[in-house]
C-alpha cells in the first residue's frame, strides 16, 4: 500500500514532505491495509485551514481503509480542531512529523489507548536538523531547508506558534544536502526557511545568509542555479548583496516580505522596515544587478487601514517595481493581536485586494513586453512550460523536465512568455 503526502503552503513544507514520506515508510505505514494519507498543512490563513479540512473529508470518502494523519502548521497551532475530526486517525506536530517512531502511535501498532494528538511545545525545540533527501517528488527544482521558525511577532502572523523560534541548519549540512541533490541531477536548488534572512544567528560564529550563499556556490560547482525564497530586505547583509551583484548562478529574482506600503500600517503590523527603506532597497539592488526581478507579499485591508493608507500600498507596487505580486486579503487569525484590532469591512478588503492585483498585473505585463526578442535560459518544469532566471513563466515546445535550455522569446500571451519554436532557432 502507498503512503501519500498531501502538501499545503510553503516551499519549506514541500521539502519536509519528502522527510515525512520517508519516515512514515520507515515506520511501516506502507505495509498497512489501505495505506496512509498524510496531510502536511498550512496555517498562514483561515482559508488554508478550511481547505485542509475539506481535503481530509474528501480523502476519507475516497479511501475508507486508509489511515489519515494530519501534521504541519495548522495541526501544530490547533491540534484539537483536527483531533476532533472523525476522519482523522492521528495528529502530529511539526517536530514530531520528522521522526519515524511518532507514526507508530496508530492503533495498528498496538497503542490502542494512545492520545490521538502528539503535538509538543514547538518553542522547546532548539535545533533544526539537516534532513537529507535524494529528490523532491514531482519537482524540476529542489528545495532545501536552511532555517526554521521565527523570533519576530508580526501582529497578523500565527506561524511562529506553528514553527517555534528561529533555528538554523549548520552550513556543512546544507552544503552536503545540495551536493546530494546536484549529484542526482537537479540543476536548480531553492533555499527555503520561515525567516530566512535571520539565518545563522543561533550558530557558532553567527554566519549570515550571504556567507551561506557564497559557501554553497563555492563548494557545489555542480549546482547551476541557486534561488532564494522569500527574504526580509531589512535583514539583507553585505555578503548577500555582493553575491547578488557578482554571482551569475544566484538567480536575479528576490521575493520580498513587504506586507504594506504605509508606515503606520507597517508599525501596527510590527514590521521592522518602513516604505522608504523598501523603495531604497529595490533601487540599490537594481544598481548592483540591473536584470533583477522583484516579487512581494502584500496584505490588503489590514485592520485600521484607511483609503489613504491603502493608496500608499498601491503606489509602492510601482515605486519598488514589483513584478510578481502575491496579494493576501486580510484574514484574522485567532490568537493574533491583529484579530482584536478594528477590522476593515470584508467587501472593502476584497475591493482593495482586486486593485492591488490589477496594479501587479500592469507591472507584470510591462515585464513580459520588455523580454520580447530576448534570449532566455529556461528551466523546464514540465512539458511545455518553464521559468526564466527571473522566475517568469515561459511556454515552449522543447526540453525535458529539469533541463536548462536557451530559447528565443517570440512574444507573450499576457500570462507567460512564448518561446520561438525549436525549429526556428535551429534554422
Amino acid at each position: 500500500m502507498a503512503v501519500d503526502v498531501v502538501t499545503f503552503g510553503c516551499r519549506l513544507n514541500t521539502y519536509e514532505s519528502e522527510v515525512v514520506k520517508r519516515e512514515a515508510k520507515a515506520a511501516g505505514l506502507d505495509e498497512l491495509k489501505g495505506g496512509a494519507v498524510i496531510f502536511n498543512t498550512c496555517a498562514v490563513t483561515s482559508e488554508a485551514v478550511r481547505q485542509a479540512k475539506q481535503s481530509i473529508r474528501k480523502a476519507r470518502r475516497e479511501n475508507p481503509d486508509a489511515r489519515i494523519i494530519v501534521t504541519g502548521c495548522a495541526a501544530q497551532t490547533d491540534p484539537a480542531a483536527f483531533a476532533g475530526m472523525a476522519e482523522v486517525d492521528l495528529v502530529l506536530g511539526n517536530e514530531e512529523k520528522l521522526k519515524a517512531h511518532n507514526y507508530r502511535a496508530l492503533p495498528d501498532f498496538g497503542v490502542n489507548d494512545f492520545e490521538k494528538a502528539r503535538v509538543n511545545d514547538i518553542f522547546s525545540v532548539r535545533e533544526t536538523a539537516g534532513h537529507l533527501v535524494d529528490a523532491i517528488e514531482g519537482r524540476a527544482r529542489a528545495f532545501v531547508q536552511v532555517q526554521n521558525g521565527c523570533d519576530h511577532r508580526c501582529t497578523f502572523c500565527i506561524i511562529p506558534y506553528g514553527r517555534g523560534n528561529s533555528r538554523s541548519v549548520p552550513m556543512g549540512a546544507v552544503v552536503e544536502q545540495i551536493k546530494r541533490l546536484a549529484g542526482n541531477g537537479y540543476a536548480e536548488v531553492v533555499l527555503s526557511g520561515v525567516d530566512m534572512t535571520s539565518y545563522g544567528a543561533d550558530l557558532p560564529g553567527a554566519p549570515r545568509l550571504g556567507k551561506l550563499v557564497k559557501t554553497i556556490l563555492r563548494q557545489v560547482p555542480d549546482v547551476q542555479r541557486l534561488r532564494l525564497s522569500s527574504i526580509d530586505s531589512i535583514e539583507a547583509d553585505e555578503d548577500l548583496l555582493e553575491a547578488v551583484a557578482t554571482e551569475a548562478r544566484l538567480m536575479p529574482h528576490l521575493h520580498l516580505s513587504l506586507q504594506s506600503g504605509d508606515d503606520m500600517i507597517l508599525k501596527r503590523m510590527k514590521r521592522r522596515h518602513l516604505r522608504d527603506q523598501s523603495i531604497k532597497f529595490c533601487a540599490d539592488v537594481r544598481k548592483l544587478r540591473p536584470d533583477i526581478v522583484f516579487g512581494a507579499d502584500i496584505i490588503a485591508g489590514f485592520p485600521t487601514e484607511t483609503d489613504e493608507m491603502f493608496e500608499n500600498s498601491i503606489r509602492v507596487v510601482e515605486e519598488c517595481g514589483l513584478t510578481h505580486l502575491h496579494v493576501f486579503p486580510f484574514s484574522p487569525r485567532e490568537g493574533t493581536p491583529a484579530a482584536r484590532m478594528p477590522q476593515v469591512r470584508r467587501e472593502i478588503v476584497k475591493q482593495r485586494a482586486a486593485r492591488l492585483r490589477a496594479a501587479g498585473d500592469v507591472n507584470y505585463a510591462r515585464h513580459l513586453e520588455s523580454l520580447k526578442g530576448s534570449c532566455q535560459k529556461v528551466l523546464v518544469e514540465r512539458e511545455g512550460l518553464g521559468r526564466t532566471e527571473g522566475f517568469t513563466l515561459v511556454a515552449l515546445d522543447q526540453g525535458a523536465a529539469g533541463e536548462i535550455i536557451e530559447v528565443d522569446i517570440a512574444g507573450h500571451d499576457g500570462e507567460r512568455l512564448v518561446a520561438a519554436p525549436a525549429a526556428a532557432r535551429a534554422a
